[in-house]
């Protein structure tokens, strides 16, 4: 007879234990999109959970893949380094794009002995168009002076996914080619004229490092992470410059408009590295969908402003320009914008 208050004083342990996993167990935010920025915000958003009680799972399937699924309203927050068309943002809900940071787009390629090598926006375009196919041609030779190189065949590696970087790279080849935006033009996906195709940063990276003779482009820091060599571009003023985060730096705008979707390629900053992008992250302005709670939607907005303010400092470290004053303003007014069933989420 005595066993009966044992089993129930077992069970009432039991369901107390329960309840106070249940309770304490991490809210999630649930975000998808650039690879471009995933180096940094894998940093940011171990330090930021550490912090609170929060899980934030994201998962880098590029630009056109986090646009996607915000769209499809499977995730909380979408990453892009592609800012969505006007035509875009017509068949959606107001979207708002906060900038995070910028970065370089590197050209980065695989040639015995590494050279250092200068490329003209002209070589740039002709080689992705296919109408440079070796590396021992005359217009290469002429802006290389000294530079040994061999009678290879170029390879060329690109995304095969909807990405970002790939808006970045194709909008400058739009810019200073326009041959290369008549035939191929800027998008997230282009249909290239050659080369093979690779999943994001990390594998057109992990591309061009295996096969020699190859060219691909990538995030900075992808290739400052796997030791390869990067390209000087010569940019709009006549100056070959190295993507460098100080090279990106001299490339932050003077002038943002208030949604904060700019170009920032083909810069006529002397300093600056002309293949330069913002990446974003995007949210619905009203929090009022998937029966999200407002401490939900509360949540998603302090992490956007802890990476567009605190979370700046893990910017540099990791090859990525840090936001502008008059960005950072910009991302606080549509931060303070943000509301759930009618309140405001920022008082």
């Amino acid at each position: 007879m005595r066993s009966g208050p044992k089993i129930c004083y077992k069970i009432l342990i039991a369901l107390f234990v329960c309840m106070h996993s249940t309770l304490a167990a991490p809210m999630e935010i649930l975000g998808a999109g650039a690879t471009f920025s995933y180096p940094l915000y894998s940093k940011m958003f171990s330090i930021y959970s550490k912090n609170r009680n929060i899980r934030i799972n994201y998962q880098p399937i590029g630009s056109g893949g986090g646009i996607r699924q915000l769209l499809n309203k499977t995730v909380d927050f979408g990453g892009t380094d592609a800012f969505m068309s006007d035509r875009e943002l017509k068949n959606a809900e107001n979207i708002l794009h906060i900038p995070v940071c910028f970065g370089a787009v590197a050209i980065t390629y695989n040639i015995p002995g590494d050279p250092d090598l200068k490329l003209t926006p002209e070589i740039i375009a002709d080689i992705f168009l296919g109408k440079i196919t070796s590396w021992s041609d005359e217009k290469i030779r002429e802006a290389n002076p000294g530079v040994k190189l061999p009678k290879l065949n170029i390879i060329i590696v690109h995304r095969a996914d909807a990405s970002g970087t790939t808006f970045i790279f194709t909008d400058y080849l739009s810019k200073i080619s326009p041959m290369w935006k008549q035939i191929a033009g800027r998008g997230k996906a282009v249909n290239w004229p050659k080369g093979l195709g690779a999943k994001g940063n990390e594998a057109v990276s992990g591309l061009v490092k295996q096969l020699p003779g190859s060219i691909g482009y990538c995030e900075l820091a992808y290739t400052v992470q796997n030791n390869m060599t990067q390209a000087r571009v010569k940019n709009a003023s006549g100056k070959f410059i190295k993507p460098t985060l100080e090279s990106t730096i001299a490339v932050k705008p003077e002038k943002i408009p208030p949604d904060a979707r700019i170009s920032l390629t083909n810069t006529k900053n002397e300093k600056g590295y002309p293949i330069v992008g913002f990446t974003w992250v995007i949210i619905y302005q009203k929090q009022d969908y998937g029966k999200r709670s407002e401490e939900k939607a509360g949540a998603i907005v302090d992490l956007l402003w802890w990476m567009t303010h605190e979370g700046q400092k893990l910017t540099t470290p990791l090859d990525y320009a840090p936001l502008p004053e008059n960005v950072v303003s910009i991302a606080e007014k549509m931060l303070n914008s943000v509301t759930c069933k009618g309140k405001k989420l920022r008082k």
